[in-house]
Formats: structure tokens, sequence, C-alpha cells
């Protein structure tokens, strides 16, 4: 889709992060979709909320850029602590841990499409 979009704040709609990747319980995260793969072929965006630990493993590129609170990424050798403008770059299949205090990230991935093209192999 070829059209220029502008996201309002007080339009987003979070929803509960649950499922494989955020682990089972109550939701510790929100996360509001802006781009997927109705809007792009090969970009997704979105903006994250997160607050207690959750355990993740990418399966794409991600670009994660602090909008507001304190933003941590735990690593196996090392923890990121990140702050209102900073920027963290996570590879595809890495495994770490995320939490925050009051944290609001925006989020890039690539491929958009990357549950289709886990399922084709």
């Amino acid at each position: 889709m070829n059209v220029v979009r502008h996201f309002r704040r007080s339009e987003m709609s979070f929803s509960p992060l649950r499922g494989p990747l955020a682990g089972e319980g109550p939701p510790q995260a929100g996360i509001a979709r802006l781009i997927g793969p109705a809007e792009s072929d090969t970009l997704g965006v979105g903006i994250g909320r997160f607050g207690e630990p959750i355990d993740w493993r990418v399966p794409y590129d991600e670009m994660m850029v602090v909008l507001e609170g304190r933003f941590r990424v735990i690593l196996p050798d090392r923890i990121i602590e990140a702050e209102p403008g900073d920027v963290i770059w996570v590879p595809e299949g890495t495994a770490f841990t995320t939490e925050g205090e009051d944290a609001v990230i925006c989020y890039a991935l690539w491929p958009v499409d990357y549950h289709e093209r886990r399922a084709r192999g």
C-alpha cells in the first residue's frame, strides 16, 4: 500500500502481549501494531509498553527506539540499559529478556511476513 499514514497516539489501541513469545499468564506488555503485512510488503512497525520481564527469541531483525521510561534488554553476556532517544538493534534469532519501568518503545521489524516465511521453511 503506497499511502502515507499518520498514527495519532490518542487513537492507538494496545493489545495485551500473550502467547509463545511472551509466555502464559497475565499480560506483561501491550502492543499497538501500526504497520503489518496489509500495509507493507517489507517492514512491520508498532509501539510497545513494557514492565515486568518477558523472555523473547525474535524470528526477525528488530530495531527499538525508547520513547519513554527506562527499557532493559538482558542478554546472556550483558544488560543494555536504555532511556528515551536510545536505539537498540536485535538481529534475527537472538534470545533475550526485556523489562522496563514505564517503558514505551517504537519497534520496526523485518521481514513483516516472518510468520509466512517460517511456515514455508
